[in-house]
């Protein structure tokens, strides 16, 4: 189980350093200094986890893996 909580980490470390790497100072200053894309940002990833959550949850019905 560690092992997979650790590949997890791993990946999504990677994805922080890949998108590090392809962002410029410019556009971070940008992303973090305007409040307009900011609160899309905000509203996008709050919309992708609560899509995610309603997703997990119709699989857990479907397969049978409510308690």
């Amino acid at each position: 189980m560690i092992a997979v909580i650790i590949r997890i980490a791993l990946r999504y470390g990677a994805a922080i350093l890949v998108a590090r790497g392809l962002l410029g100072a410019g556009d971070a200053t940008a992303l973090s200094g305007d409040p307009d894309i900011q609160m899309a940002l905000e509203t996008g990833i709050g919309l992708a986890i609560g899509l995610g959550t309603e997703a997990w949850y119709v699989l857990a019905r479907k397969f049978h893996w409510q308690r």
